[in-house]
This record gives structure tokens, sequence and C-alpha cells, in this order.
């Protein structure tokens, strides 16, 4: 897949769905994906509000990745409905930004930092414009957000997996969107890395802006997100964390595989 493949968003599969007024960033109804014949995702209905920080957790091959690719049309749906903002994608894509997970990406494509924040301007360039210098001091401020101003000039390829994020990052944030969906973000970087992107992501939810991430780390969820969605092929449970990521939930998405001292060490009455 190369570095460029998803910065076009798959458009909205055209189903119809009643909207109410209260504008809601991301709602999803009787979500369905498949691979083959073998379901990965199976109606799945969730809703994420405004200004807010939410995990999807659940084990390996549970359909999390799966669940957010469908909600933007990059898998085909089987079934269900999604709306952004009460729209389809297509009328809302301006509002939406997507970090892939890194691993899927093509890192030997040929293309500087810089280059790569600035492909998170292109709508508002145009395809066949160059970039003018403002459009390189704001793709500069959003590196400088994520510490990466001094590599503006080095290849993508020649970073190190943490860096990599980083820049991704850098150039979900110069879609200056609402909605940010974050496939494992954390995956695969150091701890430095890790408590600049969680900074980064709080500031956005402080703003006002919404922020989506498929996240594997049980440990970590309620130091970071303020509610979380449970999946295993079918949801299991959403909503603030208090009420969503409890050992009974954790123990229905995991199938009771959890140790009781596992569950112990999440401190879950602390939230």
């Amino acid at each position: 897949m190369s570095l460029d493949s998803h910065i076009e968003l798959v458009s909205d599969g055209g189903y119809a769905v009643e909207t109410g007024g209260d504008a809601c960033p991301l709602e999803v109804r009787g979500l369905t994906v498949a691979y083959g014949e073998k379901p990965a995702v199976f109606s799945v209905d969730a809703r994420f509000p405004s200004a807010s920080m939410t995990a999807i957790v659940g084990p390996n091959g549970a359909g999390k990745s799966t669940f957010l690719k469908g909600a933007l049309g990059i898998v085909p749906r089987l079934a269900g409905e999604v709306r952004f903002y009460g729209q389809p994608l297509k009328e809302a894509r301006r509002d939406v930004a997507y970090v892939p997970q890194r691993a899927s990406v093509d890192w030997d494509f040929p293309a500087r930092v810089i280059d790569v924040v600035m492909m998170g301007l292109y709508r508002e360039v145009g395809l066949f414009r160059f970039a003018g210098s403002r459009h390189r001091t704001r793709a500069m401020d959003c590196l400088e957000r994520v510490g990466m101003q001094d590599f503006a000039d080095r290849q993508i390829g020649q970073l190190s997996g943490g860096q990599q994020q980083r820049v991704f990052l850098a150039r979900a944030l110069a879609q200056d969107a609402e909605l940010y969906l974050l496939d494992e973000p954390f995956a695969g970087v150091d701890a430095a890395t890790e408590h600049a992107i969680v900074s980064v992501l709080k500031g956005l939810k402080a703003a006002g802006k919404t922020v989506v991430c498929v996240h594997h780390d049980l440990s970590t969820v309620t130091a970071y997100f303020d509610r979380a969605m449970l999946i295993n092929m079918r949801k299991q449970a959403e909503g603030p964390i208090a009420e969503a990521f409890t050992p009974e939930t954790l123990q229905a998405t995991y199938g009771g595989r959890l140790a009781e001292s596992q569950i112990a060490e999440l401190r879950l009455g602390s939230c």
C-alpha cells in the first residue's frame, strides 16, 4: 500500500439514515464487514460524541481496525449506515482525518517529511497546484507540535517507527479536522513518542475535537481516554470509561481469558 493511498477516503456507500440535530461526529448503525465468508464485524452500533477521546479495544482479530475501515469505506460493508456529523462521508470529508496503521504503509515511497505533512492540505491546495509559503509554514507548525520540525527535509523512509508515526499525526493535524480516527497510533513506538502523541490528542480534545483510537494496551486506557468501545466481532460495551471499561465487560470481550491479577492491575475502581 503506497504512502499516499489513504489520502482520498472512499466515499459513503449511499446508505440512507435519519439524523438528529446534534450533528454527532460519528454514528454507526448495524455495521457488518466480512472477509470472504468470515464475518469480521457483525451488526455494530456505535456513537462517538463531540469533544471526547474513545479507545476501541479488544483481543487480536476482534475487528477493531476493520470497524474503522468499514466506517470509512476503506473496506466494503455488507450492511450498515454510517454518518459523519449527520452526513455521508463525501459531504463531511473536510471534517475527518484518518491515521492508518504504520505497518500498512510502504515506507520506501520517495517523499520528504514536509511533503508528507503537506499531503494533509491537498483539498485546500488542490491536486494540480503548488503549495505556497503559507502552506509550508502551516505544515512546519504541525511538525513542531509533534516534535519533528528538525526532520522536515528528511526522507520519510529514513525515520524510526516512532518518528514516522509522529509525521503521520502531523499530516492529520494539517487537515485541521474535527474528527480524528487513528488505527493503533501507539503500536511500536517508544515511550517518548507515546507521551508526545497522547499530549497532542488530549490537546485536540480540549479544543473540542473528537478522537477515536484503535488501542491495544489495556493498562493505559483509563489514563489516556474518557470513553471506551469494547469489541469482539460484536460490540460488547460502549460509553464513558466508568461504565464501559469494567471487569465484567472486559471478561465478556476477552472471553474470560483475562486473569484476575490482570484486571486488578488496571485499578478500574479509581477511574
